[in-house]
């Protein structure tokens, strides 16, 4: 511990601190732009600076460390005029119509701006003119970039994608891709970690929330359908002010009908319909020994990755389609049938926590065949939690006030297996809970598999089915994805199967979530998650009642012909060799 003296009182902290975070520690703010917790800090910003005893010049308090009787002024004229200043330089360089930027509210800069009162002392008339939308997932407006360099470090530091780079100097400093190229012609995976910790609105996902509010108050005689993704959940209430960690089901069920539409269902559902098909995939590989290992498939940041960087593993990669697309597939074939409309006349709407979703239903793998021979894309379009809460927000709808409303059937009813698809870890044990039951024809003496659960990057455990050993592991985070790849490609390490997430903590941690400034923002809602679970009545996916239902009615069983037609796809090589090669 550390004696410190902050703004003249006493006080104790761990001497490994910063003293950004020892103020924080102490419930003391002091302003910043540049700093995320998931990042190392860089003091580009400057707009944290203190005055500390001794030191003739200010400094940045999210790189200087705390030490015994270290003196810390965090709020003196010298240090309010550096601050006040420091914003001035920012917005001299930033764009003043924050009514049409997609940050909203959630805007850093604005709130720092309006804090401190804060008038630009000149005015750059040349901001970079940067504005791409070339992928369907992210779109950039670096006319508003502040440089803080978030995106950059993230894309290096976590995700281990290196996209983005700074490049020229000065005022004119933005982050950029290789040779300017627009970002989806890159090897951008669509995550849109980027987007989640810019502090302002240089980076966000791509707007689909407008389609979707323009489509609700036309109507045009369509049936509604929304879908909820298990992580949604535990982070739409952190935008209407609730705890972190809240579960908001029922609210955000009833918001969602307050909207408009017709049937809103639960992708948990699909979830389970996920570990029927995925996990008699991999019952099939352990009975015919391979192709080991074998790569959960739901992600679809995971699944640009492999066929950017590590097309050798496509094979390994399960066939099955993500719980978004499969309940897109279903509700536009057999709950079509079920309520005697047109699939055409249904229009799907996916609220998700993932920026990577609006990729995914872009591909022309995705789309499925009616039996009359039409072939039509089953994911109409895909919001992100912000865009969610954006909507509500729109249509001035009492989210708090809200009383719980349940999901619509027969797609609404789901597990506690289907629920922890929302955390990292979660499809892996979704996976081995009725993996393990229909090898050995018994219960599981213990439903949580606690070796694969946690926030570790890169988790392996053994698992013992019938003195079948079966080594799995579990990778989060692109840069740690990449790693464990790595050492599987050179034969340093060997797994039967593996659960892959791009984005950190897996879905809780997606691009699409409510942005935060929390540490332990994923630890909240992972808790939260795994509470869904144990309070549900049923955690295992074979028990579900309408999951039997849908297979005899329709699907006949897991991996049927009929199956592999709705519920599977196929991958491709979009690696840079392969395109030289194709050309």
């Amino acid at each position: 511990m550390a004696k410190i003296f902050l703004n003249g009182k006493e006080y104790e902290v761990p001497d490994n601190l910063t003293v950004l975070e020892a103020a924080q520690k102490l419930g003391m703010e002091i302003p910043t732009l540049c700093h995320h917790p998931e990042l190392e800090p860089i003091g580009a910003c400057r707009v944290c600076v203190v005055e500390i005893e001794g030191a003739r010049t200010l400094q940045p308090a999210c790189t200087t460390k705390v030490y015994d009787g270290i003196k810390i002024n965090t709020n003196s004229e010298r240090v309010e005029n550096a601050v006040k200043f420091n914003l001035s330089l920012i917005m001299a360089n930033h764009p003043n119509d924050c009514m049409y930027c997609e940050a909203d509210q959630r805007c850093e800069l604005k709130r720092l701006v309006q804090k401190y009162n804060i008038r630009p002392v000149f005015k750059v008339s040349d901001l970079p003119d940067v504005f791409d939308d070339s992928s369907p997932s992210i779109q950039r407006d670096l006319s508003r970039c502040i440089k803080c360099q978030r995106c950059v470090r993230v894309c290096s530091e976590i995700q281990g994608m290196n996209i983005y780079s700074m490049i020229e100097r000065g005022y004119k400093t933005i982050p950029q891709t290789a040779f300017d190229m627009p970002v989806y012609e890159t090897n951008c995976i669509s995550c849109g970690q980027c987007a989640y910790l810019c502090p302002v609105g240089a980076i966000y996902e791509t707007p689909d929330w407008r389609k979707v509010l323009k489509i609700l108050d036309k109507k045009d005689n369509k049936i509604l359908v929304a879908q909820t993704a298990p992580s949604v959940r535990v982070a739409i209430g952190e935008e209407f002010g609730m705890e972190p960690g809240s579960v908001s089901t029922g609210k955000m069920v009833a918001a969602i009908r307050k909207l408009g539409f017709d049937y809103v269902f639960d992708t948990n559902f699909a979830a389970d319909l996920t570990i029927m098909e995925e996990g008699t995939e991999l019952i099939g590989r352990i009975k015919d020994g391979g192709p080991f290992p074998m790569f959960t498939s739901c992600c679809p940041g995971w699944i640009n990755l492999l066929e950017k960087e590590y097309p050798e593993f496509i094979n390994n990669a399960s066939s099955a389609k993500s719980p978004q697309q499969m309940m897109s597939s279903i509700v536009k074939t057999y709950f079509a049938k079920k309520i005697g409309v047109d699939p055409e006349d249904i229009i799907m709407v996916s609220i998700m926590p993932c920026t990577a979703k609006k990729d995914e239903i872009t591909r022309p793998q995705q789309k499925i065949k009616l039996e009359d021979g039409r072939e039509i894309k089953t994911t109409d379009y895909v919001i992100t939690t912000r865009e969610l809460a954006k909507l509500i927000k729109m249509k001035q709808i009492n989210f708090i006030g809200l009383d719980d409303e349940d999901f619509d059937n027969p797609l609404g009813t789901s597990t506690g297996a289907g629920a922890i698809f929302g955390v990292t870890g979660g499809v892996m044990e979704a996976a081995l809970r009725t993996a393990y039951e229909i090898i050995t024809n018994k219960k599981l003496p213990k439903l949580e598999f606690n070796a694969v659960r946690g926030l570790d990057g890169i988790r392996e455990a053994e698992i013992d089915i019938e003195g079948k050993k079966l080594k799995v592991a579990i990778a989060h985070g692109t840069a740690n994805v990449k790693k464990l790849l790595d050492d599987i490609r050179d034969g340093v390490r060997y797994y039967d199967f593996i659960e892959i997430m791009a984005c950190p903590g897996g879905c809780i941690g997606g691009g699409g979530q409510p942005k935060s400034l929390d540490p332990d923002i994923l630890k909240k809602r992972a808790s939260a998650i795994y509470s869904i679970d144990e309070l549900s009545t049923l955690r295992r996916s074979h028990e579900n009642p309408d999951i039997q239902k849908l297979y005899e009615e329709f699907l006949e069983k897991p991996n049927s012909h009929i199956a592999h037609e709705l519920l599977h796809t196929y991958y491709t090589d979009r690696s840079v060799k392969n395109k030289v090669v194709t050309e």
